[in-house]
């Protein structure tokens, strides 16, 4: 996952969109200590990423390293046998994990998801589905996010990680 911090694209791997997309909105983001970005009010770059609306993925409003993110699977989400597809169910984990860790970014940063490992706990059919992630670490070139994606009754339906690299652009 690359998110370029000058707020023109955002991609995502195999789906990729490249400059010539819409440009995202954004607000200027506010700068904790450390010179960390606090980028978690409601305007923020990740809100209307074109994979998220693409997909119809929900964006909350969040805080430095912290990301929730929803879906509302409906039938056009199931595999063959079905339920809803894991590769779809996966894409929220590695969507709220980018925003997660996209949201502790200062100015001139960038980063790349260099590993994601998921595990799938339970199947779903229909149904809102939400993501927390959240940043376990984050040193100077290496991070490491968790997610966990539930069901309205709280129950778990997947677990992810990732690991992030980063690197400042020039």
């Amino acid at each position: 996952m690359t998110i370029h911090s000058d707020q023109n694209t955002h991609s995502r791997g195999a789906d990729a969109h490249h400059a010539d997309s819409a440009p995202l909105d954004s607000a200027p983001a506010d700068l904790a200590k450390d010179g960390v970005a606090l980028n978690g009010n409601s305007s923020d770059r990740f809100d209307s990423a074109p994979i998220s609306r693409l997909v119809g993925f929900q964006v909350e409003p969040g805080s430095c390293g912290e990301a929730v993110v929803k879906l509302e699977c409906k039938s056009h989400h199931h595999n063959p046998m079905g339920r809803v597809h894991g590769g779809l169910i996966a894409a929220l984990a590695d969507a709220a994990m980018g925003i997660a860790f996209g949201r502790t970014l200062s100015d001139g940063e960038d980063f790349s998801t260099i590993d994601m490992q998921i595990s799938f706990i339970r199947p779903i059919k229909v149904g809102l589905i939400t993501a927390h992630a959240n940043v376990i670490e984050r040193g100077l070139r290496i991070g490491f996010v968790k997610c966990e994606i539930t069901n309205t009754r709280g129950k778990r339906i997947a677990t992810a990680s990732c690991t992030c690299t980063l690197f400042r652009e020039t």
